[in-house]
């Protein structure tokens, strides 16, 4: 009887670690406390050009599109290029996502009124998968060519992503809210060019 016990008492400290070890690695890799904790985040299309450096010639070239009368934004200020309303995947997902060229010729991706739920390696993806409704859509974005243009900000607000030089974004169709932990998209929005 007493040695049943002292064979028991080892089992149970491994059996106590081995348990201990898999929920602190559950707890790291799901964050559950975040579904709780949202961060709001609001920056007008003003903070996006302060943060961007002082690019030359783009601004005002008429074969880019920029200029007073080439209305790509140049000195008449930024100008939307493209927009779409964000659908729910994983998670209920509502707001406008716009892609939109700066004054100065750079240009942003801009969340505006987002409201999400919070959750571990969220990203804001550029990508050229079509927006699904349902199951259907909730994995395609990161198949095709697709960009992460940074860590998601905040759950909600009004938020700026700038598309790094040299990226056309004629090339993409879509962005998405993506959890790179899961590789599950918690919403998207299809971007429709303006005319």
């Amino acid at each position: 009887m007493n040695g049943t016990r002292k064979r028991r008492r080892p089992a149970l400290a491994v059996a106590a670690a081995v348990l201990t070890v898999a929920l602190g690695a559950g707890l790291y890799w799901f964050q559950p406390w975040k579904l709780w904790q949202d961060r709001t985040v609001e920056e007008s299309l003003t903070d996006a050009t302060a943060a961007q450096p002082a690019r030359t010639g783009d601004a005002t070239d008429p074969a880019d599109g920029g200029g007073a009368d080439g209305g790509g934004g140049g000195a008449t200020g930024p100008r939307t290029l493209a927009d779409g309303k964000l659908i729910s995947h994983e998670h209920a997902t509502s707001g406008t996502v716009k892609l939109v060229r700066l004054a100065d010729g750079s240009q942003v991706i801009r969340l505006e009124d987002l409201d999400t739920s919070n959750g571990p390696d969220l990203r804001v993806l550029l990508t050229d998968a079509p927006v699904k409704d349902g199951r259907a859509g909730w994995h395609v974005f990161d198949q095709g060519k697709h960009i992460s243009l940074g860590k998601l900000k905040g759950n909600k607000g009004s938020q700026n992503y700038r598309i790094p030089e040299g990226i056309d974004p004629a090339a993409y169709s879509s962005v998405s809210i993506w959890c790179d932990r899961f590789d599950v998209s918690f919403g998207a929005a299809e971007l429709t060019r303006a005319v």
